[in-house]
């Protein structure tokens, strides 16, 4: 693993902010800001974290899809509760406030779709 940018993950980072926030912004009920939002998530965590670090595709995916577990985890033990921030609304952001199991298959299915783009269209070599 070493620091290295990579302008075209970059690149790719910057459009699925637009279109996460486009999202947030525009929608406010339905599969695609709730599910499809999900899925873009994890693939926007993977692609800033390529724009920066070059490791092996498979360790940054398995990072990714445990960071968004964590996440979503946190929201089914009320981590905002215990931390008193249910009141402030970027830790609401960030960190999300409701648990749902639909929410770890779209994480799961984005980092699966995200590693395999990668893998069939880079030449990896560890």
């Amino acid at each position: 693993m070493k620091f290295k940018i990579n302008t075209v993950y970059l690149t790719v980072s910057g459009i699925f902010l637009f279109t996460e926030i486009c999202i947030a912004v525009f929608l406010t009920d339905g599969f695609i800001r709730h599910t499809f939002g999900d899925f873009l998530a994890v693939i926007l965590l993977y692609c800033i974290i390529r724009s920066f670090i070059e490791a092996s595709p498979i360790y940054i995916t398995i990072s990714v899809l445990i960071f968004a577990f964590i996440i979503e985890f946190s929201q089914l033990y009320n981590l905002l509760d215990y931390l008193h921030l249910r009141d402030h609304k970027l830790a609401t952001i960030i960190l999300g406030s409701t648990f749902h199991i639909s929410d770890l298959i779209a994480y799961t299915l984005g980092t699966i779709t995200i590693l395999i783009i990668d893998l069939k269209t880079t030449l990896w070599k560890p």
